[in-house]
């Protein structure tokens, strides 16, 4: 009797292993709220080993995780993406990043022959050749806010699709572009080298969605307990990512904390603490979803003939998981 109490109360007292699952991000320090997360345990709390898996660009994560290579992907919002979630794939469960005014998170560069000859500021794009990661990605997006705001046509433009950030890099460098648009980290790192002009900000210009999470349709709808408590664990990361990088009002100001998850994202991007402080985007401290703005890209990417009619952003993203931010201005 007491032999098989004992063992009764050891195996109470035995932890559960731990639940091996892979996340996929684009190693920049828009990811750092995941990189915080793993960093301090969160998602260990919760159960789970994870085990994150870089991406070069958004687009191939949205595709990992329909095929269960990954479990959850966390990166920005691509046409892929919703063409996917549209056929009802995958599902949106809460936001990654957003682009504010103040935030250094996309940057606009512009090669140093361009530059030379006068494209000195995003509103001088129209006309000029621009690489991007891939047509539908989302600095494509924000190329055609950009053209929205300036009264431009984005037609008129010559668009490189590259594929990878170090791609857009060498492009820039070897003055075979006038420009691109890429994350903060590497594009700043191109600056420090000499290799292009940064000329502006995505946030500065044109506020937007950036990202969100996502998961597989049947994960979301069977599997509610794993994503819920996966949910916690970034929520608190990214709790901790806006108080050390936002100001009481939102906008950009270091906190107490912020050497500490600056030193976290340089640990996981590889990039020195100095360049990734000029590179920080926004958070939301909830990971709440800009509805309204996931709305005007699925009508946007459906005017350029990458989505069909029938894709609707009230279905793609699951009301069960994904907080909306408080209403926001009409765009």
């Amino acid at each position: 009797m007491r032999t098989a109490l004992f063992l009764a109360a050891l195996l109470l007292a035995t932890p559960a292993a731990a639940e091996d699952i892979k996340v996929g991000i684009v190693k920049t320090s828009s990811s750092g709220h995941v990189f915080v997360a793993v960093e301090r345990g969160y998602f260990a709390a919760e159960g789970f080993d994870v085990e994150l898996v870089p991406f070069e660009a958004a687009q191939p994560v949205a595709i990992a995780v329909v095929t269960g290579d990954i479990a959850f992907g966390v990166s920005a919002l691509t046409a892929g993406f919703y063409s996917l979630a549209g056929q009802g794939a995958l599902k949106l469960i809460a936001g990654q990043s957003r682009d504010l005014p103040t935030y250094q998170n996309i940057c606009y560069l512009a090669s140093n022959h361009a530059f030379e000859a006068g494209l000195t500021a995003p509103r001088l794009l129209a006309g000029h050749s621009m690489a991007l990661t891939q047509i539908g990605a989302p600095g494509h997006y924000a190329l055609g806010r950009l053209a929205e705001k300036y009264g431009f046509d984005i037609k008129g433009m010559r668009l490189v699709p590259l594929h990878s950030f170090p791609n857009i890099v060498t492009a820039l460098a070897g003055n075979q572009v006038d420009a691109g648009m890429l994350a903060a980290t590497p594009g700043m790192a191109a600056v420090e080298r000499g290799a292009a002009h940064l000329i502006g900000w995505v946030g500065d210009e044109t506020p937007w969605q950036i990202g969100g999470v996502f998961a597989t349709a049947a994960t979301a709808e069977d599997r509610i307990d794993f994503v819920e408590r996966f949910l916690r664990a970034y929520r608190r990361g990214a709790r901790d990512y806006f108080e050390a990088f936002s100001a009481s009002d939102g906008t950009r100001r270091d906190g107490p904390t912020a050497p500490e998850i600056l030193a976290i994202i340089a640990k996981y991007t590889g990039e020195p603490v100095a360049q990734i402080r000029r590179a920080i985007g926004y958070v939301d401290p909830e990971g709440r979803l800009d509805r309204a703005d996931i709305r005007h890209q699925i009508a946007w990417y459906k005017s350029q003939n990458m989505l069909k009619d029938g894709i609707d952003g009230e279905i793609i993203i699951d009301p069960r998981y994904a907080q909306d931010l408080p209403a926001q201005p009409e765009r």
